[in-house]
């Protein structure tokens, strides 16, 4: 038992030498790479630091906490000078005091939580050197543009009741709230990758991305974001590319709950994604002309979107009012009908009510019922996308919109009626 005690602290005292040397390297290989300028030591006083830091703290936890006394003692006498040659970082003392702490770190957390805390401090550190690109490359409005996004999503969110708000109003204030959440999300997004990472081609990749969540939203922010665009064939192709993808995901929810119903839809829905990233694809190629070398022009001032998210949510609200009441009052007019006018809101409820065997139909009965509320979606959305663009983006888009919209539910009589 004393021979494992003993080996225990030799283990112990080994790991907190060589984490303190190697802090004390990376100081030093700091320094010289960056001609800074000498302070307190780097290579063996902090490996003294983790010594002392270790050794103390097992012998008397009060000599420990008098070590560190003398530790702040002496970094004060240094900073009261450092102060005379207008400097006052306190960086090496913030790291000093953690190091002194490696011997308390592995004696009451075990090995783990001592690499951790190493790392940490290597990795912050030299942060500054590895992203200082970044600083410069962001800008004090985008910052607060995801100060703005947190806000919205991480502190007021969660604060939202989600019963309904009424018997009118079938919706809660936290889905009225996470509409808002999720246009301004995507805003943000096709705003950072197209100036970041994709350029003139981010937009693409919001479509994308937009048509796995809410084709809908993210056919307004677009179409929005396109009267400031300088390449409108770009924005037509992504609205386009959200429909797409909305397909996609609407299949694959089905499947997930309803392999019958999958494997009606599956022919007709890949046959749309299709046609929808054929159309995106002939007006994309159309964006070589709209090119242009003003980047002025193309400058988004508005990367959150909030008014749009706003409307989106009024609308969001209105349609569901819309919705409810239909049902309540005319709900033997059919359901196809009923389907016909869910598309005019979010459809995602009506097809996962439909998937779950709440509805007593048949799988044909099923299957037309989805195509019908996808093809009225796709018509609202060419509405909107006119609408909001009021451009030739709007007007292709629309149009692309427009035929999809028919052909969904031309698919519907061609197969099921």
């Amino acid at each position: 038992m004393f021979d494992l005690l003993i080996h225990k602290l030799w283990f112990e005292l080994l790991v907190v030498v060589v984490a303190g040397l190697l802090t004390g390297l990376e100081i030093k290989e700091y320094r010289v790479h960056n001609d800074a300028i000498k302070e307190i030591g780097s290579v063996r006083t902090f490996t003294f630091i983790s010594l002392i830091g270790f050794i103390f703290y097992k012998i008397d936890f009060y000599l420990y906490l008098l070590g560190y006394a003398a530790l702040v003692g002496h970094f004060l006498l240094f900073y009261v000078e450092k102060l005379k040659t207008a400097k006052n970082g306190m960086l090496l003392f913030l790291m000093a005091t953690l190091v002194y702490s490696f011997g308390v770190l592995i004696a009451k957390f075990d090995i783990w939580f001592l690499i951790v805390v190493f790392i940490s401090i290597i990795f912050i550190y030299n942060i500054n050197r590895r992203f200082g690109h970044i600083y410069g490359a962001f800008d004090e409005q985008e910052i607060e543009m995801f100060s703005k996004l947190l806000l919205l999503s991480a502190v007021i969110l969660p604060l939202l009741p989600q019963e309904n708000i009424s018997d009118l109003i079938p919706v809660s204030y936290f889905k009225v709230w996470l509409a808002v959440v999720v246009v301004s999300m995507f805003s943000y997004i096709g705003y950072i990758l197209k100036r970041y990472i994709f350029k003139d081609k981010g937009y693409l990749i919001a479509g994308i991305l937009g048509g796995i969540y809410s084709s809908t939203a993210t056919t307004i922010v677009l179409a929005k974001k396109s009267t400031s665009g300088a390449t409108p064939h770009i924005f037509a192709s992504s609205i386009i590319l959200a429909t797409a993808f909305m397909y996609i995901r609407l299949l694959g929810i089905t499947y997930a709950f309803n392999f019958s119903i999958a494997g009606v839809l599956m022919t007709p829905f890949i046959a749309l994604t299709l046609i929808s990233i054929m159309l995106a694809y002939m007006i994309y190629a159309r964006a070589e002309a709209d090119a242009t070398d003003d980047n002025a022009q193309n400058e988004d001032k508005n990367p959150l979107e909030l008014s749009t998210a706003f409307l989106f949510a009024a609308l969001f609200i209105v349609m569901s009012v819309i919705t409810h009441f239909v049902t309540q009052n005319y709900g033997n007019l059919g359901l196809n009908i009923l389907s016909f006018i869910v598309g005019f809101t979010d459809i995602d409820p009506f097809v996962l009510s439909i998937l779950s065997s709440k509805l007593d139909i048949s799988v044909a009965g099923a299957s037309s019922a989805i195509m019908i509320a996808v093809g009225s979606n796709n018509i609202l959305k060419a509405f909107y996308a006119y609408i909001f663009a009021k451009n030739s983006a709007g007007k292709l888009s629309a149009f692309a919109l427009l035929i999809l919209g028919v052909l969904t539910m031309g698919m519907v009589l061609i197969n099921y009626v």
